[in-house]
């Protein structure tokens, strides 16, 4: 399986399975936000799929436009700016690797897909951060997203690396992604009866290894911190996968509900979503 169409359609599956998936703190099958309801995560999923589907002749910076504007046209906030910048890039390796259902061959291709990044595409990606108007961005010193950038994307991300998951993925070739999400997503669904619970699985073992940017952003690192011990309690005791692990991931759930949706670990669900693109390119279809 790797025609673009293909290729995109798991992509836009990908992103189905992760807002369906019932991940504490997001938006799901049985929680809406005041903003976002899940329709406009599932109506997100399909209006990305053109540009996912010219990403093999496109530039990583015209499929992250593409991507954002098609979605701004459908939904009134910002449900996907995170996963399209991280499956931009990826869905353009996996179509140029030699085999996409080996992700170290598509790794290597994504690192050349990185290397390749330029200010062109540095100028689109900081008009589509522009268009979805994400929480909490304020204002840095250097390459502020309210400027026009005179550096590549991918220079621009290694200043953002230390405040974004998403920046930090483009510098390390995707090391969340590819290390912590794939395997962590492999291994429960051999221990998960079901796809979303695995994929919940997932999301708590990023978590409790990769503080949520999203959160620092809007409520400071501690915080974050706090959040993704916490994640690793309710893992300790099983996570999804007893009754126990399950109760402390309600409560948890819970308390990540606040009115203005600031303990929402949007990013992990972005890196979530990453991590099964990855996986269903190697399931046999």
């Amino acid at each position: 399986m790797n025609t673009p169409r293909q290729i995109a359609q798991l992509a836009q599956f990908a992103c189905i399975c992760e807002a369906c998936a019932p991940k504490p703190g997001n938006v799901n099958r049985a929680h809406d936000f005041s903003d976002a309801s899940l329709e406009d995560f599932l109506i997100s999923a399909v209006a990305v799929g053109p540009a996912l589907e010219s990403a093999h002749t496109a530039s990583v910076g015209q499929t992250v436009w593409q991507a954002t504007a098609d979605t701004r046209r459908t939904v009134r906030s910002n449900t996907n700016l995170g996963l399209i910048l991280l499956l931009a890039p990826l869905v353009k390796a996996s179509l140029s690797a030699s085999s996409a259902s080996e992700p170290a061959q598509i790794r290597r291709s994504l690192g050349a897909v990185l290397k390749s990044l330029t200010a062109a595409d540095a100028a689109l990606a900081y008009a589509a951060i522009r268009l979805a108007r994400p929480g909490g961005l304020g204002q840095v010193s250097q390459a502020d997203i309210a400027e026009e950038p005179s550096i590549t994307l991918l220079q621009a991300m290694e200043l953002a690396r230390d405040r974004d998951s998403v920046a930090r993925e483009y510098v390390t070739d995707f090391a969340i992604s590819f290390e912590i999400g794939l395997p962590a997503l492999q291994d429960a669904r051999l221990q998960c009866t079901g796809f979303p619970d695995a994929i919940v699985q997932t999301f708590l073992t990023i978590l409790s290894r990769v503080p949520d940017t999203l959160i620092a952003r809007k409520r400071g690192f501690e915080t974050a911190g706090r959040v993704s011990h916490r994640a690793g309690e309710v893992l300790m005791r099983g996570g999804i996968l007893t009754s126990q692990g399950r109760a402390a991931l309600e409560e948890m759930d819970r308390d990540l509900r606040d009115a203005a949706h600031t303990l929402n670990p949007g990013t992990t669900a972005d890196l979530t979503a990453a991590a099964i693109f990855l996986a269903l390119l190697e399931i046999p279809f």
